[in-house]
Parts: C-alpha cells; sequence; structure tokens
C-alpha cells in the first residue's frame, strides 16, 4: 500500500527573527499591489516588515494618489494587447478599471485599506525624505500612518540584516 504524503503546513503569527524590507518605486496600481502582497504575507508570517516609500511609491501614500492609483497596457507587453491601442484616449482608465475588477473579484483591499491592514499588524511604512522633498510635499501630505520621513541611510540602518525587495 502505498503511503500519501502531504504537505507541510505553515505556521502562521510565530515569532521570528526574520524582517523584510520593501523598498516601493512605482506609483501604479499593477506595482503597488506586490509589495502589499508581500507585507501582508511577511506579517502573516510573524516577520518583521518595513515598506520605504521612494520616488512615484509615493503615490501610494500620498493621501491625494493613493485612492486614484492606475494602470496602462503601453509598454507592458505582458498584457497581451497590441501597443498601438494604449495610446487610444480612455485605454488608460479601460485598462485600470479592468484590473481593479479583477483585483475585486479576489476580494483584496484597494490600496488605502490595505496600507491600513499592514499598519494594524505591525508593518512600518516610511517615506523617503529625498522623494518627499522632490516631490515638494509634506508629512501632511502623507497617509496617517506613516511613521516619518526618512533619508536611505536610515531605511539602510534600519534594514540591516533584513531581506531586501525592490519594486
Amino acid at each position: 500500500m502505498t503511503q500519501v504524503q502531504t504537505a507541510p503546513v505553515p505556521a502562521f503569527a510565530e515569532e521570528t527573527d526574520r524582517k523584510l524590507c520593501l523598498i516601493c518605486s512605482k506609483g501604479t496600481l499593477d506595482m503597488a499591489y506586490p509589495g502589499l502582497v508581500l507585507a501582508n504575507a511577511a506579517l502573516m508570517e510573524g516577520i518583521e516588515v518595513h515598506m520605504f516609500f521612494t520616488f512615484w511609491g509615493l503615490d501610494m501614500i500620498n493621501r491625494d494618489t493613493m485612492d486614484d492609483l492606475k494602470t496602462t497596457f503601453l509598454g507592458n507587453t505582458a498584457m497581451h494587447l497590441p501597443q498601438g491601442l494604449g495610446g487610444v484616449p480612455g485605454m488608460t482608465g479601460l485598462t485600470t478599471r479592468m484590473m481593479k475588477k479583477e483585483i475585486k473579484k479576489l476580494d483584496f483591499p484597494e490600496v488605502p485599506e490595505f496600507l491600513q491592514q499592514i499598519a494594524d499588524a505591525g508593518g512600518h511604512l516610511w517615506a523617503c525624505k529625498m522623494s518627499v522633498d522632490m516631490m515638494h510635499l509634506e508629512e501632511g501630505d502623507l497617509f496617517d500612518e506613516v511613521e516619518g520621513v526618512i533619508g536611505a541611510t536610515e531605511f539602510m540602518e534600519m534594514s540591516e540584516n533584513g531581506q531586501i525587495i525592490f519594486i
């Protein structure tokens, strides 16, 4: 008789000394979710999480833009659509609506709610000082759960011994 082997089931929410540091540099809808999903998964595993928002990634935590992230298939051949259509008026809106519909079907929260869940679960949100200055933003322009505006050197210090992922 053959014995069936089952895959091990991970034990979620265990304490660990692991650390995940995500550098979020893009402000489009399709580039926001990879970092959010990874941060959430790490927190569920008991991993310390730091998210550092830089350059266009600030759109994810900017009160004026975080509710209205868009995506386009122009230049994104993975969408498997003719690139010539990307410049047609209304295509960015159509692509964004299409992606939001698929995200909703999967029961994932929208970006602000997802960020709130990450912060509530103990994730740390940081804005890049150089990018904040370059975009002429102030701390008051940022999502409430952002813990501070820090420089790259400070982020490097806090990410010591952590796994760093650049998105």
